[in-house]
């Protein structure tokens, strides 16, 4: 007389079943339940959008200039010696405002972070380098 072998399987039919009764469960429910809809508190006012940045522009002999979109946009030659008192002229009703530094390419480094130097001792709170994508060639 031969001995029988113990299998040792899982019988998974019974999970099968009941994952398909829960599954016709879930499909028969789910049109019934309303969408959940999200009741928003009103405020008085909105918060302000972001100010625009304000651009100082170093070129390519070293000077500086101040975009003023006031002036549509216009570049505003200053010095370097007056650069601190513009900048807190017009940081003021805003200082929270950005202030972006575009350097030419041909401008040394130097020169650069003299500027931004410059803009930290005004306490200016957010300073950026403007940049150039650069264009893609194949």
């Amino acid at each position: 007389m031969r001995q029988r072998r113990l299998k040792h399987e899982i019988n998974v039919v019974p999970y099968i079943d009941v994952m398909l009764v829960l599954l016709i469960i879930f499909m028969v429910t789910a049109p019934l339940v309303p969408p959940a809809s999200i009741d928003l508190p009103a405020v008085a006012k909105a918060s302000t959008p972001p100010a625009e940045p304000l651009e100082i522009l170093v070129k390519a002999d070293g000077s500086l200039a101040i975009k003023d979109k006031f002036l549509g946009g216009a570049e505003v030659s200053i010095g370097r010696h007056e650069l601190h008192e513009r900048v807190a002229s017009l940081l003021a009703n805003n200082p929270e405002q950005p202030v972006l530094i575009a350097g030419d390419r041909h401008v040394k480094y130097e020169a650069v972070l003299a500027v931004m130097d410059q803009l930290q001792r005004a306490n200016v709170k957010k300073i950026g380098l403007l940049v150039q994508q650069k264009s893609e060639r194949r």
